[in-house]
């Protein structure tokens, strides 16, 4: 598709490289007003100097008599900036994050502690199935877990001496 205009052939691939080459320039006039208005926010007036004061001369009575207590005057309060302002408002996010990340670490060191015991009773049950013949494995992993004696004779099907020998020997073990 091609227009004529002025004797000049312009197609479609003209028109669009034109409309790119506004848009670029568009930006770029938007780039350098941001500069300038981000130069003139950072930049802060000096307030205005204030009249001066006409003030009557001391008589000598007055500057013999005691001299003046002098008068508190409070500091001036800087008026805070939007830079400022927004570095705080950062600033409080970021400690929020962090408080609820330490408190996240210690639930899961909380969970870690009771794994850590889970896994050191089971290596407990097993190391006490390991040490005995295997047919007393099971009677061995009860008297770990606390039965007596005539229980672990009962379940097991062995004499109650032998199970008052395993009851025993877990408890030396632990």
């Amino acid at each position: 598709m091609h227009w004529t205009i002025a004797g000049i052939a312009i197609g479609m691939r003209e028109v669009v490289v034109g409309l790119v080459l506004l848009l670029a320039v568009y930006i770029v006039f938007l780039l350098l007003r941001m500069r300038r208005i981000g130069e003139s926010a950072v930049v802060t007036p000096e307030p205005a100097p204030l009249p001066p004061v006409e003030t009557p001369a001391p008589s000598l009575d007055a500057l013999l008599a005691e001299p003046p207590e002098p008068r508190y005057t409070p500091p001036p309060q800087p008026v805070p900036s939007p830079v400022n302002m927004a570095e705080r408002a950062m600033h409080a996010s970021l400690e929020r994050e962090l408080l609820q990340l330490r408190e996240e670490v210690d639930a899961m060191r909380g969970e870690l502690a009771a794994l850590r015991e889970d896994m050191t009773r089971e290596l407990a049950h097993v190391r006490a199935g390991q040490t005995v013949a295997p047919i007393y494995g099971d009677a061995m992993q009860m008297a770990v877990a606390g039965y007596d004696a005539a229980m672990i004779a009962e379940r097991c099907g062995i004499a109650r001496a032998e199970a008052e020998l395993v009851v025993a020997l877990a408890k030396s073990q632990g």
